[in-house]
């Protein structure tokens, strides 16, 4: 379920948790209320931030290791458990919606609907949604709700770091000095401004994708993604509506079988 810790990406897992805690290590030497509050004995909030780092860590490695959906054999059940005869296919006008298996050209084996194969794992992903260079991992069907997930405490962290940061210059009566005095703090605060509008943008783009039923893939290529390039600009054969949508993604758990739930919107049209 799990990929080698030392395997690949190993050096940019590596590089994530050093900045991770050296930016949480000078949010503290530096004069910020953290390191007030140390000193005084008030150890709630310093606790707090600190938990809250190492769960985004533990998060970024589950997302980053988890197997995303791999693809590694082939459905011999796929036809029966589709719930979709011969004669139903058949059914379907040629310019609509069908369902062809489609087999990978680079693994040989048969992709479920969604499914892409990601040229960096060499394999085909159930779900997939894009490979993520950050975690060096495809964002698939198993771990897509743990990668939203992690946007969001990643995004509390940096904005709770950004707010220790800032409460944390001190004044200087010229700007050499204030410069001198605050300067490493003035490069931790842009470089998290910085991640924390890049993890804000991706979270929001994920839960909108989210919302509607469908993938960043998809969204960005649908035009030639074989099952959708016949449906209209507006429609969507997996939206089930924004609860729905949202509801199936995070607490529904196991595969679902999206020839079944596209033959059911197709299905209208015959």
């Amino acid at each position: 379920m799990f990929k080698n810790v030392f395997g690949s990406g190993f050096l940019v897992r590596t590089a994530h948790v050093i900045l991770t805690w050296v930016i949480t290590l000078i949010l503290f030497l530096h004069d910020t209320e953290l390191r007030k509050q140390e000193e005084t004995g008030q150890l709630v909030q310093p606790v707090l931030f600190v938990l809250l780092v190492l769960v985004s860590v533990l998060l970024y490695f589950a997302v980053s290791l988890m197997d995303p959906g791999f693809i590694l054999s082939d459905d011999s059940d796929l036809q029966f458990t589709l719930g979709v005869t011969e004669e139903q296919q058949d059914m379907i006008p040629p310019t609509s919606k069908s369902l062809r298996q489609r087999r990978c050209g680079h693994c040989l084996l048969q992709q479920p609907m969604r499914s892409k194969h990601c040229q960096t794992c060499q394999h085909c992903v159930r779900r997939y949604d894009h490979h993520c260079p950050w975690i060096e991992n495809c964002v698939g069907e198993r771990n897509h709700r743990w990668f939203v997930l992690y946007l969001a405490v990643q995004l509390l962290v940096l904005l709770w770091g950004l707010h220790i940061a800032w409460m944390g210059f001190s004044p200087a009566p010229a700007w050499q000095l204030w410069l001198r005095s605050n300067g490493m703090l003035l490069a931790v605060a842009v470089l998290v401004a910085l991640l924390s509008l890049i993890v804000l943008l991706l979270l929001g783009s994920h839960l909108y994708l989210v919302s509607l039923n469908t993938t960043t893939w998809e969204f960005m290529s649908r035009h030639r993604i074989s099952y959708l390039k016949h449906c209209g600009a507006d429609e969507n054969p997996f939206d089930r509506g924004t609860f729905h949508n949202l509801w199936g993604f995070f607490c529904v758990w196991g595969s679902v079988v999206w020839e079944q739930v596209y033959f059911r919107e197709g299905s209208n049209q015959v």
